[in-house]
């Protein structure tokens, strides 16, 4: 048995990622939902298209359709979307959530010329080879007036994480790699497809580098969910940031 007096175990390095992956994911769904809601303005959710591209198995789409948006994902993975229809179903949402199998290649085909109101794409664009053809997709099946939600991993915080971990070279080769996304390209990526910016947030700049020991104290994850809120609206620490979200609109 372990004295009062006596350190305890530190936490495994396993649980205390698990833990920063869930606040980090807390506080970016509400960033989205918050933007989104800003965004939609006094129109009600309910009359509101969403198209999730690559959701999966409704990470987003769930709370979307929650919140009472139509949500339609669309996705490659046939076992993603058994998962997604059975979530759907669990949650009483199957009137408000569908899946539908295809990608980005696939997105016009399948939704039809502007038709949606708002395309989500999180954690998709990084991996898609051809990145200004699927924004070229998300923007023909929007409404004029609609908007897309990009959700992309940040090229800098890659090499400041692979150096810290001591692979200098693989530091090296994210800074050099031209297919990583940074603020600047999402960015010209948008606007070269006719898209203006709204906002931009950076996400994670500090969520991911808190000491676990520091989580523990009463209050302290309320104080770091704010001071990340704030860093968040910084540009100037955008380049610490995991993540990038932004969201524009189309006219």
């Amino acid at each position: 048995m372990t004295r009062p007096d006596q350190p305890t175990a530190a936490p495994s390095t396993l649980a205390v990622d698990k833990k920063r992956r869930s606040l980090g994911g807390t506080f970016t769904l509400r960033v989205i939902l918050e933007q989104a809601q800003v965004w939609q303005g006094d129109r009600p959710a309910e009359e509101i298209r969403v198209v999730d591209l690559g959701g999966g198995a409704g990470g987003m789409g769930v709370p979307l359709a929650r919140a009472g948006y139509d949500v339609t994902v669309v996705d490659p993975s046939p076992n993603a979307l058994a998962s997604l229809q059975r979530r759907a179903a669990e949650a009483g949402l199957s009137g408000r959530l569908r899946g539908i199998q295809g990608d980005a290649a696939d997105l016009v085909d399948l939704i039809g010329v502007g038709t949606a109101d708002l395309v989500t794409c999180h954690e998709v664009l990084d991996v898609v080879e051809d990145k200004p053809a699927a924004v070229r997709a998300m923007a023909t099946v929007l409404r004029p007036g609609g908007a897309v939600s990009l959700l992309v991993r940040q090229r800098y915080s890659r090499v400041m994480h692979k150096a810290l971990a001591g692979d200098f070279a693989a530091a090296r080769a994210a800074l050099a790699d031209p297919g990583r996304l940074d603020q600047g390209r999402v960015r010209a990526l948008l606007e070269d497809t006719g898209f203006a910016v709204v906002e931009t947030r950076g996400i994670g700049a500090v969520l991911g580098a808190v000491n676990e020991e520091y989580l523990d104290v009463p209050g302290a994850r309320d104080e770091l969910l704010a001071l990340e809120d704030e860093i968040s609206r910084t540009p100037d620490m955008w380049s610490l940031a995991a993540q990038l979200h932004v969201l524009a609109s189309i006219g």
